[in-house]
């Protein structure tokens, strides 16, 4: 990225973090893999709690999130994806897969002092935090995700086919910005509402309520920007491996979610994790739930974690 091109999307990633009601510390450290940024907050000697966001997302995302999650004691360490857009730079080794990825994650908690955190993950975020606890389980106290991708059922063909032309050349901002007004504007019965198979009938008209535009633009620039590196994935994991989670596990569903059919998600985790806590929260959509679902996610994730606690 130039510094002609990275001057819009830095700026606008600042300005977000800028709207975070709580003082926030920028954290650098070193990995063999490059530099990674996180965004801290809360009493330093408070329990750590690790947010990584989903593909695109940056760690600014959790504007609505840090600061209740801050002020219920926690140290909150929001975490800049490596090779993501972002302020992490992907300027050492490749990640060479997943365990590359998880030998990252190691390294970033090891550069901070942090032994043992609880983990919250938003979409791909969540799948990390998941594969994360299933193979760092000493480090891992309690987990929650929100409407986590490929953790418990894939996603709707109808949505791959929606998201197809993100992955094409001459990425532009409306492309990005067309994708997340589609995905978080309809509502069950509406024009471009997506049917039992996933597809979409009329696209939803631009800048509509529930998503953040400041956070819309950010996701746009750095998705038109942002230098594309490989996205380190694996598969699903198998019923098997969940059933060796031991530690406590939330997750939460958005019902407008277009990704996947969020109750057929939220049975699947029921089955696979019949311990877990297991809700579908109405009126949010994948990518806004953090935001809009902010006061309900807010609160249940501080019950969660001080249940857990006692």
């Amino acid at each position: 990225m130039s510094a002609r091109t990275a001057a819009p999307f830095l700026d606008a990633y600042d300005a977000l973090l800028a709207r975070w009601p709580v003082p926030v510390e920028a954290l650098t450290v070193h990995t063999p893999h490059g530099t990674t940024r996180i965004n801290a907050c809360g009493p330093r000697d408070g329990r750590p709690l690790v947010l990584l966001h989903g593909g695109g997302a940056t760690s600014t995302l959790w504007f609505a999130n840090a600061a209740a999650w801050a002020d219920a004691g926690h140290r909150v360490l929001a975490i800049d994806l490596i090779g993501d857009p972002g302020r992490s730079v992907h300027d050492g080794t490749p990640l060479d897969g997943v365990p590359g990825l998880i030998g990252w994650l190691d390294a970033v908690l090891d550069q901070l002092g942090v032994t043992e955190a609880d983990f919250c993950g938003h979409s791909y975020g969540g799948w990390i935090a998941l594969e994360y606890a299933l193979r760092s389980p000493a480090r891992v106290g309690r987990l929650a995700l929100l409407d986590p991708t490929q953790c418990f059922a894939g996603f709707r063909p109808g949505y791959l086919l929606r998201v197809l032309p993100l992955f094409l050349p001459r990425r532009s901002p409306a492309r990005a910005r067309s994708y997340l007004d589609w995905e978080t504007a309809a509502t069950p019965g509406t024009p471009g509402t997506p049917d039992a198979s996933g597809t979409e009938g009329t696209p939803c008209a631009s800048g509509t309520p529930g998503i953040d535009p400041d956070w819309r633009e950010l996701y746009a620039l750095g998705y038109a920007e942002f230098p594309a590196s490989r996205v380190v994935t694996g598969p699903r994991p198998t019923p098997d491996r969940l059933r060796t989670l031991a530690m406590p596990v939330l997750a939460l569903f958005a019902a407008r979610s277009r990704v996947h059919d969020a109750h057929h998600v939220a049975e699947a985790a029921h089955r696979l994790l019949p311990a877990a806590e297991v809700t579908v929260l109405p009126d949010v959509s994948h990518h806004n739930l953090p935001m809009a679902g902010a006061a309900e996610v807010n609160q249940r994730l501080i019950d969660f974690l001080a249940a857990t606690r006692a």
